[in-house]
C-alpha cells in the first residue's frame, strides 16, 4: 500500500463468549520460561530462569492464517494411514470451534498474574488468505455482504490482519468487500501490508484513504504500545489476481523503515506480520531486520510444534514452536505460524522488560493449540457461529452436493502431486473443457476458435480421486474453485507456445504448480535436459528450457520436432485467466487474450452435462490420462 503515517487503535474486544466450555489437556496452563541468548533457526535452547523478575509484560499472541474457507472442520486420520474413520468426519477445526477456543485462551492469558510478574496482554493477529474461492466460500458470494469468513473472523476479536496471495483470487473489488464483510460494532479491523501499493485500484484506494488498509498499526493492550507492520508476497502478481495492485520486493528496507517510523513514535514493541509462502523465507528475512521483536508467517501451510503437543490425527511437526533466528543486530526472533484452514489456534508468548526489551518465551504455552471436536482436548461449539456461518453454509454445500453433473465410468485423478507432477485424466477433462468453452464461444466474443487447451495444475485443488459414479456439483467446486474466467488467447507464437510447455515441466520431476495438464495437443519432454529458469517477480525467462523435444497438434500439425520449432503460423489458445495475464510465470504475459464469459468451474460443469451429455467414458479419460504428456530420456 502506499506509506502513510502508522495510527494507534485500541484493542478490539467482542461481547463475552459463553464461559466454562471444555478445555482439555492441549491448552493446560503452565509457565515454564524461555529468555535470549545466542539464537538459530529452529532452536529455542536459552537459558534463563523461571523467577526472572525483571519481566514488565507479558503478551499472549493469538494468530491464525490461512483458514482459507474451511468453516465447516476438517477430517482427522488416526491411524496416519489416509483412512477417515466414520467418527472422524469434520472431527476437527471450523470457524465455531474455533471461535470457542481462541476466546477461551484469550481469557485464560487476560486473567491474573503471570509468575514472572509484570502486567499481561494480549494480541489477536490474522496472517491473511482469511478467503479461498470454493463450495464453502461460494455459499458467500451467493449471500453477499457480509461474507460468512468475515462473520467467522470478526468473532474473534482481530486486532490486524495481514494480508495473503489469495485476497486476489476474485479481484480487488470482491476483497473490498470482504473488508466492508468486517466492519462490526467495535469498528473495522485494519488490513496491514507495507509494501503493497492499493492507489490504482479504487474499491481498495477508498480503504486505504479511510487509513483502513495500511502499512501498520498500533494496538494498545494494558497502557502498552505494540506496533504491527504487515508484508505480502512479491510473487502477489503471478500467484493471484491483484490486477492494479503493485507490490514491492523491497521487503527488509520497507519493514525496517515501518519499525524505525513506528519506534520514533514510541512503540516498543513490533511484531511483523508477513505472508511470503514458506516460513524459510521469514527465517531468510529475519537477518535483514531491525527493531522488529517477533515475526509471524502465513501462506506456507507448515505445521510447527514442539514434542508432546497434541496434534490433529494425520499431522506431523515439521519443526519446533516457535522457531529462531537472529537479526541484523544479533538479537534473537521469534518466528511462528500454523497451517490454517481452522486446524490450530497459534500461541506465542513472549515476555519484555520495562523498556520494551524482548527477555524470552514461555516455553510451555507458546504452541500450537489444536482445535478438537472430540477426546479429553474438546471444544464445543460457539452458538452464534454455529448458527450464523456455519449452518447456512453447510445448508449450501449440501445443495451443491445433490446436483449431479455426469456418471463416470472411471475415477477421476486429481491429487494434488500428480496433477502438479504428471497427466491425470481429471486434468484432461479440465483443458478439454476449456478449449470446448472458448470454441462454444468464441463467435460471441470475436476471437479465433481455440485448438489447444493449458490448465495449470496448481489451479486444480480437490486433491482428491473423485471416485466412478457421480460427479456433483459440488466436486467441480472442489476441483475448480477459483474466479477464473475462461479465456481465449488468440494469437501464441509457435516458440512463445513451446517456452509455455517447458515451463510446466520446467520443475520435473518435482511437483509444481505451474506443471500443466493439456488438451489439444500431445508433448514429449527430457527431464535430463536444461530446464527454463524464470525471475519468478516478473516472470522473465532468465534460460530458456531444453527440455520439449516434441510437440505435435491433436490435427497432426508438428509445432515442435527434435526440440526444434517448426516454422508456422501462431496457435489459439484456451486457458484461464489466471495464467493468461502471465501467472504461475508463463511466458503469455503481454499477449491479447479475451475472456469468453465463463468460469473454469462454469466451463467444466457445462462441458460434463452438455458436451459429454452427462457421461465421463473410461475409453475417453482413462486412467493415467491417454497419453498427451510423456517423458523420455
Amino acid at each position: 500500500m502506499s506509506r502513510r503515517g502508522t495510527t494507534e487503535r485500541r484493542s478490539l474486544r467482542r461481547g463475552p463468549i459463553r464461559r466454562g466450555l471444555a478445555l482439555g489437556a492441549a491448552t493446560a496452563v503452565g509457565f515454564g520460561l524461555v529468555g535470549l541468548g545466542s539464537a538459530s533457526a529452529g532452536t529455542a535452547d536459552h537459558a534463563a530462569s523461571a523467577t526472572d523478575r525483571r519481566t514488565d509484560f507479558t503478551l499472549t499472541i493469538l494468530h491464525t492464517n490461512d483458514d482459507e474457507s474451511q468453516l465447516l472442520g476438517v477430517d482427522g486420520d488416526t491411524d496416519g494411514d489416509g483412512t477417515i474413520e466414520p467418527d472422524e468426519t469434520r472431527a476437527y477445526g471450523g470457524a465455531a470451534r474455533y471461535a470457542t477456543l481462541w476466546n477461551q485462551l484469550r481469557d485464560q492469558a487476560e486473567r491474573g498474574r503471570p509468575p514472572a510478574g509484570g502486567k499481561r496482554g494480549v494480541l489477536a493477529i490474522s496472517g491473511g488468505d482469511n478467503y479461498l474461492a470454493g463450495p464453502e466460500f461460494s455459499a458467500s458470494t451467493e449471500h453477499g455482504v457480509p461474507f460468512y469468513d468475515a462473520l467467522a473472523l470478526r468473532r474473534l476479536g482481530l486486532d490486524a490482519s495481514g494480508i495473503g496471495n489469495h485476497e486476489f483470487d476474485f479481484g480487488p473489488e470482491v476483497y473490498a468487500d470482504f473488508i466492508a464483510s468486517m466492519a462490526g460494532p467495535a469498528g473495522t479491523v485494519p488490513f496491514v501490508s507495507a509494501n503493497l501499493d492499493v492507489s490504482a485500484e479504487p474499491s481498495l484506494a477508498t480503504y486505504a484513504d479511510r487509513g483502513i488498509i495500511r502499512s501498520s498499526t498500533v494496538v494498545r493492550e494494558r497502557g502498552e504500545k505494540i506496533g504491527v507492520i504487515g508484508l505480502t508476497t512479491p510473487e502477489l502478481p503471478t500467484i493471484s489476481s491483484p490486477r492494479d495492485v503493485k507490490v514491492s520486493a523491497e521487503l527488509a528496507e520497507i519493514a525496517n523503515a515501518e519499525a524505525a517510523a513506528l519506534t520514533r513514535q514510541g512503540v516498543d514493541k513490533i511484531v511483523l506480520v508477513s505472508h511470503l509462502q514458506d516460513i524459510d523465507n521469514e527465517l531468510a528475512l529475519v537477518p535483514q531486520l531491525r527493531g522488529v521483536d517477533a515475526v509471524l508467517g502465513a501462506g506456507g501451510g507448515e505445521i510447527l510444534a514442539n514434542p508432546g503437543v497434541p496434534l490433529v490425527p494425520g499431522d506431523t511437526a515439521e519443526r519446533g514452536y516457535p522457531l529462531w533466528a537472529s537479526d541484523a543486530d544479533g538479537r534473537s526472533v521469534p518466528v511462528a505460524t500454523t497451517t490454517g484452514n481452522y486446524k490450530y489456534v497459534g500461541q506465542l508468548v513472549l515476555r519484555f522488560d520495562r523498556a520494551g526489551r524482548l527477555l524470552g518465551a514461555d516455553d510451555d504455552r507458546s504452541r500450537p493449540v489444536r482445535v478438537s471436536g472430540a477426546g479429553t482436548d474438546a471444544v464445543a461449539k460457539d452458538l452464534w457461529t454455529r448458527t450464523h456461518v456455519e449452518e447456512p453454509v453447510a445448508d449450501h454445500v449440501a445443495s451443491l452436493q445433490e446436483t449431479v453433473l455426469a456418471q463416470s465410468e472411471v475415477a477421476l485423478d486429481g491429487v494434488r502431486d500428480n496433477v502438479r507432477s504428471r497427466e491425470t485424466n481429471l486434468g484432461d477433462l479440465l483443458a478439454d473443457a476449456l478449449v470446448w468453452a472458448g470454441a462454444q464461444r468464441a463467435a460471441e466474443y470475436g476471437v479465433t476458435p481455440p485448438v489447444v487447451g493449458i490448465q495449470n495444475g496448481g489451479g486444480i485443488r480437490n486433491d482428491a480421486v473423485i471416485p466412478a459414479g457421480p460427479v456433483t456439483a459440488l466436486d467441480s467446486y472442489d476441483v475448480a474453485p477459483f474466479a477464473n474466467f475462461v479465456a481465449v488467447v488468440p494469437e501464441v507464437p509457435r516458440d512463445t507456445l513451446r517456452q509455455l510447455l517447458e515451463r510446466g515441466v520446467a520443475a520435473s520431476p518435482e511437483a509444481a504448480g505451474a506443471f500443466m495438464q493439456v488438451a489439444g495437443l500431445s508433448f514429449t519432454y527430457d527431464v535430463g535436459r536444461q530446464g527454463q529458469v524464470v525471475d519468478e517477480s516478473t516472470g522473465e525467462i532468465l534460460t530458456p528450457g531444453d527440455r520439449v523435444r516434441s510437440v505435435v497438434l491433436s490435427d497432426g500439425t508438428v509445432l515442435v520436432q527434435d526440440g526444434q520449432v517448426v516454422d508456422g503460423p501462431a496457435v489459439s489458445l484456451a486457458t484461464n485467466d489466471f495464467s493468461a495475464r502471465g501467472g504461475d510465470a508463463y511466458p503469455l504475459k503481454g499477449l491479447d487474450f479475451t475472456p469468453v464469459g465463463t468460469t473454469y468451474q462454469g466451463a467444466l460443469q457445462d462441458y460434463l452435462t452438455e458436451a459429454l451429455s452427462g457421461k465421463v467414458t473410461a475409453v475417453d479419460y482413462p486412467v493415467g490420462g491417454e497419453g498427451r504428456i510423456t517423458p523420455v530420456s
